[in-house]
């Protein structure tokens, strides 16, 4: 069987962006570049796995050619406009700061583990600038042990009550059907996966919470998902199971409106899976979900450089951060928060909508 997925390429923004448009010469894409974006495509088939070919083509060009049903459920999804998310709109990117209630997390574990602690930094984010916060009792770095849920609820649902109750808003960062559960009571307005509520209980959990989720993708599980991790190719490996998780979620009750997808950076990736994943990150729009991207001091960054501790991945965090909003995508999860805003400051000023 083969399969043709389409990444965005010569991406457009505004007064160009709108020409494109009118002149036929490329489709719309999501974004938050002021004037809107838009896009001519790369074009990938695979059989079996493999990729078998790769073609770049501008509107003009395929509208002139034979229609193929692959190509136009895909283009439908990038294109179709994205509602708010987590009561949110997404006219901007979106900064959710990561708040780790943990004592092994890689970054910060340890930091945060008590309740005022936790508390503190998380209205710090808010007041630097994350529209969401989200609050983790289970560390998920490579070769984590995994936590009781009980354990899990005791370390996350004060800190979740607290700062909804100072009117920040909150996602659960969780696997686990009970902790969401508990979560949501204390005030979550969004669930956070990285299994893609793959607990029996979650999908049942999700629709009946009414809030929204966030899907992400996972090879192996966190104790063991470094070792050797392989795909045929990355980029379609993830988006096939992505677009599974997300029609298991349509089929439970909780409709696409409510659902957000996270590619995964290192769960179950080597550097260069990550790269290639970064590269192809547009590709992911066909699902016709907003795009979650979490990039923030993960291994891969020294890895691709020069080896830098997880606290001097600063500005490889941040050139992710671009990449990714270049290619549209609308949240990002961080641990600097101040900084990615400004970053994002900086690049939304030089999109303006002039010439």
């Amino acid at each position: 069987m083969q399969r043709t997925y389409i990444t965005p390429r010569g991406i457009l923004r505004g007064v160009a962006a709108r020409a494109g448009l009118a002149h036929g010469q490329a489709w719309p894409m999501p974004g938050s570049a002021p004037g809107g974006q838009a896009f001519t495509a790369a074009i990938v088939s695979r059989r079996a796995g493999a990729v078998v070919s790769q073609s770049l083509i501008t509107r003009i060009e395929y509208d002139a050619g034979k229609p193929d049903p692959d190509i136009d459920r895909e283009l439908l999804g990038i294109g179709a406009p994205r509602g708010p998310f987590a009561g949110h709109s997404l006219s901007r990117p979106l900064i959710m700061g990561v708040l780790n209630v943990t004592p092994d997390s890689f970054s910060d574990g340890g930091k945060f583990s008590d309740l005022g602690a936790a508390v503190t930094h998380g209205r710090a984010m808010a007041a630097a600038g994350a529209t969401l916060v989200d609050v983790g009792g289970e560390s998920t770095r490579p070769g984590a042990a995994p936590v009781d849920a009980g354990e899990e609820v005791m370390r996350t649902a004060g800190v979740v009550k607290a700062l909804t109750s100072d009117g920040v808003a909150i996602s659960i960062d969780t696997r686990h059907a009970s902790v969401m559960s508990a979560g949501v009571s204390a005030g979550a307005r969004v669930i956070n996966d990285i299994t893609a509520l793959a607990d029996p209980l979650a999908l049942e959990v999700a629709a009946k919470s009414g809030v929204d989720v966030i899907l992400m993708h996972m090879q192996g599980e966190p104790r063991t998902m470094q070792d050797d991790p392989v795909y045929a190719w990355a980029p379609g490996d993830v988006h096939d199971f992505l677009r599974a998780r997300v029609d298991a979620c349509r089929a439970a009750g909780i409709p696409l409106s409510r659902i957000a997808i996270d590619i995964g950076l290192g769960f179950g990736k080597t550097a260069a899976h990550n790269a290639e994943l970064l590269d192809h990150l547009g590709m992911f729009h066909s699902l016709g979900c907003p795009l979650v991207v979490g990039a923030s001091r993960k291994s891969f960054i020294g890895r691709l450089s020069a080896g830098e501790g997880s606290h001097d991945r600063l500005p490889g965090s941040l050139a992710s951060a671009l990449v990714a909003v270049a290619q549209g995508a609308q949240i990002l999860r961080v641990h600097d928060v101040a900084e990615t805003r400004q970053a994002l400051a900086l690049q939304a000023a030089a999109y303006t909508p002039g010439a």
